[in-house]
């Protein structure tokens, strides 16, 4: 699962500042799930968003749930807002250490908007979808209520099901952040639809 929060400022002012560059932070750490975070780092930069990829554990070799090596920009503590999307790919690995960030979970909090979102109490109330086996941890409490579609938006949050949904996912925030014809435009450039 991976999920992708909008702040409610950046909704408030979408309309007023189209011409203005977009920001996501895009966390990575131990163990996350390397497509989800990659495709969507990459799709967003060919957007135009400005994306900050960041450590939560630092800023060194980051070796991810299936051996790929990435290198992130900046470490969490360097991330300097305000954002316009925070994008926490998955990976069991990766979920454990964002929900065992203290920064983190102040940064999300901010964002007023799926392991993590839970530990952190964000999103309380929301439809989300997650990777089929971490539903049941997700779920435990009935803080959310689950759908099994492949991207699942809810007002400002945003969560997908897992590494096959990737391109799906980092669209629809294209379309979220710059819209429409911006993720088509996308999309039709990497041979692919939307």
């Amino acid at each position: 699962m991976f999920l992708h929060l909008i702040s409610n400022k950046f909704k408030c002012l979408r309309y007023f500042s189209c011409n203005m560059v977009k920001k996501a932070l895009v966390l990575v750490a131990e163990g996350s799930e390397e497509m989800e975070c990659i495709i969507t780092v990459d799709v967003l930069r060919r957007s135009g968003v400005h994306v900050d990829l960041a450590g939560v554990n630092g800023k060194w070799a980051t070796k991810c749930s299936r051996g790929v090596v990435v290198l992130p920009d900046i470490e969490l503590s360097e991330a300097k807002g305000p954002f316009d999307a925070i994008i926490l790919p998955g990976g069991l690995g990766g979920s454990k250490a964002f929900c065992e960030s203290k920064a983190l979970g102040e940064m999300l909090k901010e964002q007023e908007p799926p392991t993590a979102l839970r530990t952190h109490c964000v999103g309380f109330g929301k439809n989300l979808t997650s990777y089929p086996s971490v539903e049941s941890q997700v779920m435990d409490g009935g803080n959310y209520t689950y759908k099994e579609d492949e991207v699942v938006v809810d007002g400002s949050l945003i969560t997908s099901r897992g590494p096959g949904t990737a391109f799906k996912f980092a669209l629809t925030l294209v379309e979220h952040l710059v819209g429409v014809e911006k993720a088509k435009e996308v999309a039709r450039g990497m041979l692919t639809s939307y």
